[in-house]
């Protein structure tokens, strides 16, 4: 169990950037790669428990607690990597700023018809869905939203 433990934290570990990274249900949360270092550790614990309780018919006590030091340091370097460092975004210099005038651009609306943003501003805004002209017709404001996701 001794050296099992470690070899489970790191596949634990190295699982997430390789394989679970890809899925949406472990891309955020990495709890598969948690359970596997989880049981890593527990085993690493065990076996440390065991070197230490039984000396004369198992060794291990000094390359246990190392490895159990390592394990664990591994560990917290792999939460620190997966929670803290990779959510930190980088600033996009070139991104509109709160305020500042979007840049006309046309994008096929839901009807495949090319829609560009200065014609959706400067389009009459009729309330309530009212069809032709309004007495003191007002322009249509236009909400862009910026999602950043996964691509």
């Amino acid at each position: 169990m001794l050296w099992i433990g470690p070899v489970l934290v790191i596949a634990g570990a190295a699982s997430y950037p390789l394989f679970f990274a890809r899925f949406p249900i472990t891309r955020d949360v990495p709890w598969a790669s948690l359970l596997i270092m989880a049981l890593g550790l527990a085993l690493l614990g065990v076996g440390i428990a065991r070197a230490f309780r039984q000396a004369d018919a198992y060794r291990g006590k000094i390359s246990g607690s190392i490895l159990g030091v390592l394990a664990l340091a591994f560990t917290a370097l792999s939460c620190y990597g997966v929670f803290v460092y990779a959510k930190q975004i980088p600033a996009s210099y070139g991104a509109p700023q709160v305020g500042q005038l979007a840049p006309d651009f046309t994008l096929p609306d839901s009807k495949n018809k090319p829609v560009n943003l200065s014609g959706l501003v400067s389009s009459p805004f009729a309330p309530d869905g009212a069809i032709g002209p309004v007495v003191g017709e007002r322009t249509a404001a236009t909400l862009l939203i910026f999602y950043r996701g996964y691509w």
